[in-house]
């Protein structure tokens, strides 16, 4: 029967009840936890009546205590089995696992691949792609330890150590398998875990089929901003969801988490739950049923009926649970086949959503006596009450006795006591967990945290591995030993010495119970030590002796480590009392060590050793030192006695105890340039108050002065520990130390941190040192705080670190500067030294009287001493203010600032500031001011107004000390200040602050008469040895030798030692055009040479003879032999001529020879003559440094002098004047296509030249050769019309005269021109740039074409033809012209081979008379309406060359009037295209506006009704022609001739529409493209012949625009149009872009088309242009990409017996051949033959044939391809023996019947006839075997 019930769980009302019954009779007490007796929670029907129920209750009755207690047996193993529901809690979170708590006592695991799909598929991406993918997220992150999960019991199975082990899923496809999509109902509440991110919120996986679930946004907020800390919900979260909608039948679904909802979720009847469906953590309402001492029953969902244990009692209300009574409970389990429902009334259970708080117990691990059983439970085990009224519970068998075998039940009667101890916590239960084992109560450890570093522990060795040695400390305890610990010295074969099993005792190095990591050691001397261990950084006193071990040995010292990761560093001088040069000789990583703490910082984690112990007589000095120390604290504010002074600051004493101390020199100031000005003047004995205590390090306290600081640290807003440091903080610090990365700061209270590079600086940073310097005072923004590492950046850019009003900081800032420079001199005036004294009253803007004592070399004036030896006074040359100052001179002079490091007064001989003028100053005005004087930290300004000193702050804040030479002020620039002073205090000086540098203005320059050469920088070695005065006059012969040599002069010492220079102009008579006349000299020769003047020191003007100072000059000598011949009293001393003078001596044209001194970017190049500066403006050089070499001697041709400088201009290319007939250089900057060339001049000159006067022989394309930026001769024709012609003069023979009138045309003549039109009645032909003829038809050809669309076609624009001249009439400029064979005895235009018929002589003479008739009269007409205006256009041509709009062009211009339309001239194009700078001629493009045209002389003013409309195709009026013939009637037009000419426009109309539609026709411009491209978008040639267009004119960005506008306008469906596109592009990108644009189209390409065609097309681009090296790399992507196609491995065979690599080649087909699959490798093997017969070795291609062919004789296809190959590439014998192969095959007929066929045509080809007969003889042979057998 139980059987039965067991298979059928659910049956009747009556029947269950009895069976029952009968099964709790017969049951046996130690059968509590049999399944069938949990058969109480069966869904009870509401048929049952009253007397079932009594008849229950009776039994009931009867039923002993221990029966009852059967019913509510809890949960074992055993109980468990595979899908079972149950509700459990995270207990541990490990990487790969969590850690399940379950009811009653249990735990289970979830593996990491059981949370969801969404998350098993992200960890595979990871393990795929090997590197961490940025939204996976690991366990710890996804869950927490407390948190309640519904699991499903996956498997429980058997652990090595024999235990069994519960495996969980947390997948919801597991936990709610049980729901389907129909079941859904709104109000549920499930779990699921976020499988993926979207726009408007969250995919949430809740694992029922046919059920999508959807959390949005606004529902997860709450949860996200509580729970989560803002961050977003990751892949694999885990939430517990309430269903807010259903849509489709549960198809979509729409849950909230929000926590109000989730919280007070419960189940309803409503909902249909069944017992088939019911999940855990589900909260019913509840009714209890029947109260027993060891649980309840409840009633629930109506039908229901369910178990709550003992352990799931509300602890609260025990005892007073009543029958009837209404509890809200929650569902912990429900057993698959039983049905059986257990539920808990915990609080905690009660609200879903919300994690447990409670994790553990405080007991853990104590051993309790005398502990009373509670309760029994044969099955699972014992409850017991622990002293403080707390439940626990010992699980049987494992936890109740020694043996799992014998077990005595009786011992566990309630009341009964036993030892135990506490071993965990069930978080489900909130109970402690007991184990009464002996082993478990005796052992010394039970879990990682009792074991604590530096401990002794004994284990056994488990085994023995190459990284160490194994052993069992406890349980479920143990430990790894390293192979360095496992003896003081490093041993080779431990396994010898240690065997599995051995017990052995170790001290514990390191113990992380989180992780469950043991380390320990088996090092005798470390464990035998009776040294304290040091654990942790507090444990290290200075003066500590402990043991260690060497962890690492480094050139700077040995780091030595101790138990629990301590170490610390033992410096190099530590080592030992002896210099130990190279430790990593004398000690060895893993060495044990006795070393002594000198200090240690626990909060930096440091600590400093020393392996020199401390003797015993000094053991009391360190703590007595300590003691002293101890007084001061960091932080402290302490007074101090300078006792001495070092190199890098003073040591001084704390008073009032004297404790030693070291204040660095940069801790002096916060003024960077104070610092060493302060450390100057101290001296021992000085005293120094409020210094700020900075840190105790090293035995030696650190002290700071920085005002800065020491209110930072007075106010309280210095932070000392990380904790209190925030993003966002500003703080004062100093730089610590400067590294190429960034700057570390420090602050008072010893904390770090680091300025990286990037956010260093507001400028750009390229050295941080030109940034910072050490000990700077800095103010640093927080950006980023790691508390962990204890490491923090900062940011020192101004606009992050702003303090307030920048005015304000820098009047601080100077204010602070000046008092302690005022302090300064208080130390000064206590000195004895007479000269201090004096220097310290002396004060910025003290005038005084002074004498002169000397002018210096510089230009500065020294003044003397005067009382106080020793004292220096100096007035800079600016300062001398140009004044004329001789020794001994008295002079007023004005102190600027006293230098107190040199002890150097500056002065000022400036008249402004002598004599300051009497004027009420206003406080907080602005001034204009003059920089008089500069210092590091501050500068000194004179007013305008007044001329009273100012100082004002060169910064603004303390971080701004670095300035672009562009920013940095300079002595003369212009200020404008604001006064905050308006009276001088003690320092002398108003304050001031600056205002905005946009106001600043530049130095004032000197005037012409001190003009020295601004660019002449003096020649150190000129000024070394002039100091010495000497007596040469001009004339004098002296001897020298060469001391150095420049480009432009040697500098020679003369014997008595004084310095001269020869400038290079001075050592030749003759120099050679481009040759460097000083390097004719060597340094070292001896020289004589002449004086020819002198010149001054400072200013390197040439002085006259006759000047004071020329004694004190650098004699100017020459060793022309010229000079050295002339008699000495001749030589003229030219030198005292002013610049602007000697420059007027020049003329303009006078050719000069100049030495290059300096290319300047201005001007290309500026040379030197004599004094005289020249400019070179010579455009055509982009790089003359390449070309000119400093100090080479140039000819050139002076143009004029330069105004505003002394300066003189000079061309080096050709006229400076552009005149008719002159030759000069020029660049082509325009080449317009059928007109001619644009050229640019020197000094911005612009002419035109015409495709006549291009070349002195025409040509069919004569601009073909000109490419923009070409240099070429000129030569001028008349202004802005140049010619490429030889000079007239020359005597060459010239193919084509030069026609520049109709006056050079004579009658009969034979001229060349270009064709510009052809016209209603004949062709107009260009013989030169203004003289244009007409050819009537009768004289155009001998034929007769029916067609005029021949005369356009053979006759296009700019056809190069011979013409003979008929007649002139030069009145009225008109040629007739004939192109007639008979004439010029050239060819015809029109050839024979067209068939034309011949024109007859009268028709020609009746033609040519009709038309001559029509003409007159039109003509006659407009020669009067353009009288008026003719004489008055004329004189206008030349001003409107290049005044022409666009308005004049589109009308008809004349021939000078038109400036040209640029047109980018194209190779290739058809061959009349020309240019020509007379009437303008387009190429003819059917979008144009019509356009009329004469030649020279006609202006068309007329109004436009009286024109006939315009003819674009031929580029003429239809009434330009009458210029070329003779007027002969003036009578008006009849009705009949206008009504002839009308139907005439129309018949040319139709045409031009006719020649548009015509589709031969070839576009010629941009617009003709795009008319093409309406009608045509798809047609990828006539895209890629419009990219071609603009290639040809080098127009990579319109050609690659184009091919964009392509990609956009081809439709989607023509893929194969839109790839030619995309090749052409790769094609544009590879000839013309870089590597990146061709690798951004190409990633591009691959998105939009199938990859693999445009791979092998690149491959292909790449090949064809010769990258081999990209190609090969290419075809190994494609490999890698595309392994599966054939075609890339043929692809790259091919590819590679190109390039010569057989063996390459070879191996891709065995790669090949591995990697495709088995039915492609015949169509590869052939493939590759026919590779090697084409590209290879035909041998070898024959041998893979034959070997082919041997495996797969019947391939018909294969031996196809092979003939084939043996026909092109092998001999007749080898094709026949193939075929005799063949056709010995026995194969379908029909396939005989192919061969058979193409061995009769190869051998009727090749062969005889006997060789025919014979093949035909083997076919019937082969027939009639065929039907023999047939018959057989």
């Amino acid at each position: 029967m139980a059987n039965c019930r067991e298979s059928f769980p659910r049956g009747g009302t009556r029947k269950t009840h009895k069976s029952k019954k009968a099964l709790q009779q017969s049951v046996e007490q130690d059968n509590l936890f049999d399944i069938s007796t949990e058969e109480e929670s069966t869904k009870r029907k509401k048929s049952q009546k009253g007397p079932a129920k009594t008849k229950k209750l009776k039994i009931e009755k009867r039923d002993s205590s221990k029966s009852t207690r059967e019913k509510f047996e809890i949960l074992s193993i055993e109980s468990l089995c595979e899908g079972m529901r149950i509700l459990g809690c995270v207990k541990e979170v490990n990487e790969l696992e969590l850690v399940i708590s379950l009811p009653n006592g249990l735990r289970g695991f979830v593996q990491v691949t059981e949370i969801c799909d969404a998350y098993t598929k992200k960890l595979n991406e990871q393990v795929a792609q090997e590197e961490p993918l940025k939204d996976l997220v690991g366990l710890p992150e996804l869950f927490s330890p407390g948190m309640l999960v519904r699991c499903v019991v996956s498997s429980v199975g058997i652990t090595e150590r024999g235990k069994k082990s519960v495996k969980l899923s947390l997948n919801p496809k597991n936990v709610n398998e049980v729901l389907s999509a129909e079941a859904l109902k709104p109000g549920m509440l499930l779990t699921g875990t976020v499988s993926s991110l979207e726009d408007h919120g969250y995919l949430v996986d809740i694992g029922v089929s046919g059920a999508r679930a959807f959390l949005p946004l606004q529902k997860a907020q709450e949860y996200i901003r509580q729970k989560n800390k803002g961050a977003k919900l990751k892949v694999g979260q885990y939430l517990n969801c309430v269903i807010e909608e259903v849509k489709g039948n549960g198809g979509v679904v729409g849950l909230s988490i929000v926590h109000s909802e989730v919280s007070t979720a419960i189940a309803t009847e409503e909902q249909n739950w069944t017992l088939n469906n019911l999940l855990p953590g589900l909260v019913v309402k509840a009714q209890v049923q029947k109260v027993t001492p060891v649980g309840l029953t409840l009633n629930f969902l109506s039908f229901f009926t369910g178990l709550v244990d003992f352990m799931h009692l509300d602890p609260k209300k025990a005892g007073t649970y009543f029958s009837n009574q209404a509890v809200r409970a929650c569902v912990l389990c429900v057993h698959p086949r039983t049905r059986a429902v257990r539920l808990s009334l915990r609080p905690v259970f009660l609200q879903p959503g919300r994690s447990l708080t409670r994790l553990s117990c405080q007991h853990l691990g104590a051993v309790l006596d005398e502990v009373p059983v509670q309760n029994f439970f044969s099955k699972a085990g014992a409850t017991f009450r622990l002293k403080d009224g707390a439940l626990a519970y010992a699980r049987v068998r494992s936890h109740l006795s020694d043996s799992k075998t014998v077990f005595n039940a009786e011992a566990f009667k309630p009341g009964n006591t036993h030892k135990c101890r506490v071993i965990d916590y069930s978080q489900m239960d909130e109970l402690a967990l007991l184990s009464l084992r002996t082993s478990i109560i005796e052992a010394q450890y039970l879990r990682y945290h009792d074991i604590k570093p530096g401990a002794l522990v004994e284990g056994t060795v488990l085994t023995v591995k190459s990284y160490g040695m194994l052993v069992k400390v406890g349980e479920q305890i143990r430990g790894l030993i390293p192979p360095m610990h496992l003896a003081d010295i490093l041993m080779k074969n431990p396994e010898k010495k240690y065997r599995i099993g051995d017990e052995v005792k170790c001290r514990v190095l390191l113990c992380d119970p989180e992780a469950k990591k043991l380390m320990m050691t088996l090092k005798k001397t470390l464990i035998e030590s009776k040294l304290p261990a040091i654990t942790c950084y507090a444990d290290a006193r200075p003066g500590l002796q402990t043991h260690g071990f060497i962890l690492r040995v480094k050139d700077c010292g040995c780091i030595v480590k101790f138990y629990n990761d301590v170490q610390g560093l033992v410096p190099k001088h530590e080592l030992s009392a002896e210099y130990v040069p190279d430790p990593e000789r004398v000690f060895y990583a893993g060495q044990v060590v006795k070393v002594v703490v000198l200090n240690c910082e626990p909060s930096k984690e440091r600590m400093l050793l020393s392996f020199k112990l401390l003797g015993d007589p000094k053991k009391e000095h360190p703590g007595q030192n300590q003691k002293k120390r101890r007084t001061v604290s960091l932080g402290q504010l302490v007074d101090v006695k300078v006792l001495e002074k070092t190199k890098d600051g003073l040591e001084v004493a704390v008073l009032p105890h004297n404790i030693p101390a070291f204040l660095p020199t940069p801790h002096l100031s916060d003024h960077v340039a104070n610092g060493p000005l302060l450390y100057h003047w101290l001296q021992a004995g000085d005293t120094l108050h409020r210094v700020l205590c900075l840190s105790q390090s090293e035995g030696r306290v650190l002290l700071c002065r920085k005002p800065a600081l020491v209110s930072t640290v007075e106010g309280g807003q210095d932070p000392k520990s990380f904790a209190e440091i925030h993003p966002g903080m500003l703080l004062i610090g100093f730089v610590k130390s400067i590294k190429d990365y960034g700057v570390f700061v420090q602050f008072p209270s010893g904390l770090s941190g680091l300025a990286p590079k990037a956010i260093m600086s507001d400028k750009f940073v390229t050295s941080t040192s030109d940034h910072f310097v050490e000990g700077q005072t800095v103010v640093a923004k927080v950006t980023n705080v790691d508390e962990e590492k204890q490491r923090m950046l900062l940011s020192l850019r101004l606009s992050d670190c702003g303090l307030g009003d920048l005015a304000t900081t820098s009047l601080l800032l100077l204010s602070q500067c000046l008092e302690e420079r005022q302090g300064v001199r208080s130390l000064m005036s206590n000195r004895d030294s007479v000269l201090i004294q004096t220097l310290a009253e002396m004060t910025p803007g003290m005038v005084l009287d002074l004498e002169v004592q000397d002018v210096l070399e510089d230009g500065s004036v020294a003044f003397s001493e005067g009382p106080v030896p020793g004292l220096v006074l100096r007035a800079s040359r600016y300062h001398r203010a140009g004044q004329e100052v001789e020794p001994g001179q008295k002079k007023k002079v004005v102190i600027l600032n006293v230098d107190m490091l040199k002890l150097e007064v500056h002065v000022s001989l400036c008249h402004d500031l002598v004599n300051r003028k009497a004027k009420k100053l206003r406080k907080g005005s602005e001034y204009q001011a003059i920089v008089q004087h500069l210092e590091e930290s501050f500068a000194v300004a004179s007013l305008v107004e007044t001329g009273h000193l100012a100082a004002f702050s060169l910064t603004s804040h303390l971080n701004d000390t670095f300035r672009f030479d562009s920013e940095k002020l300079q002595v003369g620039q212009g200020v404008s200040l604001t006064l905050k002073t308006t009276e001088p205090g003690v320092t002398g000086f108003l304050l001031a602050v600056e205002g905005p540098a946009a106001k600043r203005t530049v130095r004032q320059t000197r005037k012409d008469s001190e003009t020295v050469d601004e660019d002449e920088e003096a020649d150190p070695a000129l000024v070394v040895g002039a100091v010495k005065k000497h007596t040469l006059s001009i004339g004098d012969m002296v001897r020298g030798t060469v001391k150095s040599i420049k480009p432009t002069h040697v500098v020679v010492t003369l014997e008595d030692g004084i310095i001269g220079c020869i400038h290079a102009s001075h050592i030749l008579d003759d120099v050679p055009v481009g040759t460097s006349p000083t390097a004719k000299l060597k340094v070292g020769k001896t020289v004589t040479a002449r004086v020819i003047g002198g010149r001054d020191m400072k200013t390197f003007k040439f002085l006259p003879i006759s000047h004071p100072r020329f004694i004190r000059t650098i004699p100017e000598l020459s060793i022309r032999p010229s000079e050295l011949e002339k008699d000495g009293c001749t030589a003229l001393n030219t030198h005292s001529v002013r610049p602007l003078e000697k420059i007027k001596q020049y003329q303009a044209g006078q050719t000069l020879i100049c030495f290059l001194k300096k290319v300047s970017s201005a001007h290309p190049a500026v040379g030197w003559f004599g004094v005289k500066r020249i400019f070179l403006s010579f455009q055509v050089l982009k790089h003359p440094d390449k070309k000119f070499r400093i100090g080479q001697a140039l000819k050139a041709t002076v143009v004029g002098p330069d105004s505003s400088k002394a300066f003189l201009c000079l061309s080096l290319i050709g006229p400076h004047k552009l005149e008719k007939g002159e030759v000069a250089m020029g660049r082509v900057v325009k080449v317009t296509p059928k007109e001619g060339l644009t050229v640019s001049f020197p000094f911005g000159k612009i002419g035109r030249v015409s495709i006549f006067h291009v070349s002195d022989s025409y040509s069919e394309t004569p601009l073909e050769d000109f490419l923009v930026c070409f240099f070429f001769l000129f030569s001028s024709v008349w202004d802005s019309f140049y010619s490429f012609r030889t000079n007239p003069e020359t005597k060459s023979k010239i193919t084509d005269p030069e026609i520049n009138s109709i006056q050079d045309v004579q009658e009969g003549q034979l001229l060349r021109g270009y064709v510009k039109c052809v016209q209603p009645h004949g062709v107009r032909f260009g013989l030169g740039p203004s003289v244009v003829g007409l050819a009537r038809y009768p004289h155009v050809s001998q034929y007769s074409p029916s067609k005029k669309a021949l005369f356009n076609r053979y006759l296009p624009e700019g056809k190069l033809l011979t013409a003979k001249v008929l007649r002139l009439n030069r009145q009225k400029n008109l040629v007739e012209l004939s192109f007639l064979p008979s004439d010029t005895g050239k060819p015809d235009v029109f050839p024979a081979s067209l068939g034309l018929p011949l024109l007859k002589q009268e028709e020609r003479e009746m033609e040519a008379e009709e038309k001559e008739h029509k003409e007159e009269e039109q003509k006659e007409e407009k020669e009067k309406k353009n009288q008026k205006r003719k004489g008055k256009r004329k004189q206008q041509g030349q001003e409107e060359v290049q005044l022409v709009n666009k308005k004049q062009k589109e009308a008809a211009p004349s021939e000078e009037d038109d400036s040209g339309v640029e047109v980018y001239y194209r190779e290739g194009e058809e061959e009349g295209e020309e240019m020509s700078v007379l009437p303008k001629e387009k190429p003819t493009r059917p979008a144009e506006v019509p356009r009329l045209q004469l030649s020279s002389g006609f202006v068309w003013d007329v109004g436009l009704d009286s024109l006939t409309p315009a003819l674009p195709p031929r580029g003429e009026s239809s009434d330009s022609e009458d210029e070329d013939k003779p007027q002969q009637s003036t009578q008006k037009k009849s009705k009949k001739e206008r009504m002839l000419e009308k139907q005439k426009a129309e018949k040319e109309l139709s045409r031009i529409e006719e020649a548009l539609m015509d589709p031969g026709r070839q576009p010629e411009s941009a617009d003709d493209f795009d008319r093409l491209l309406l009608s045509s978008p798809n047609s990828s040639i006539l895209w890629l012949q419009y990219m071609a267009f603009h290639l040809q004119a080098t127009e990579i960005e319109k050609a690659r625009a184009v091919a964009e506008r392509a990609l956009k306008t081809i439709s989607f469906r023509e893929e194969q149009e839109k790839l030619n596109v995309w090749v052409a592009l790769l094609n544009l990108e590879n000839m013309y872009g870089s590597q990146e644009s061709l690798t951004k189209v190409f990633e591009r390409a691959v998105q939009y088309n199938e990859p693999l065609k445009v791979f092998l097309h690149l491959a292909d681009i790449y090949t064809k242009s010769e990258k081999f090296q990209e190609a090969g790399e290419l075809y190994n992507r494609m490999l890698k990409r595309f392994r599966q196609e054939k075609a890339v491995w043929i692809k790259y065979g091919a590819f590679l017996l190109r390039r010569g690599q057989a063996g390459a080649s070879h191996r891709v087909m065995q790669r090949a051949l591995e990697c495709l699959p088995n039915k492609e490798h015949v169509d590869v093997i052939a493939k590759f033959a026919q590779l090697e017969f084409q590209l290879g070795d035909a041998e070898r291609a024959k041998a893979i044939f034959e070997n082919t062919l041997s495996t797969y004789p019947k391939r018909t296809d294969v031996w196809s391809v092979y003939i084939d190959m043996t026909i092109k590439h092998g001999s007749q014998k080898e094709v026949r023996d193939i075929f005799e192969r063949v056709i010995h095959l026995s194969l379908a007929p029909k396939r005989m019947k192919f061969f058979f066929k193409r061995y009769l045509d190869y051998e009727k080809q090749h062969g005889t006839e006997k060789d025919v007969q014979a093949v035909k003889a083997k076919a019937l042979e082969y027939v009639e075997a065929k039907s023999s057998l047939l018959e057989d």
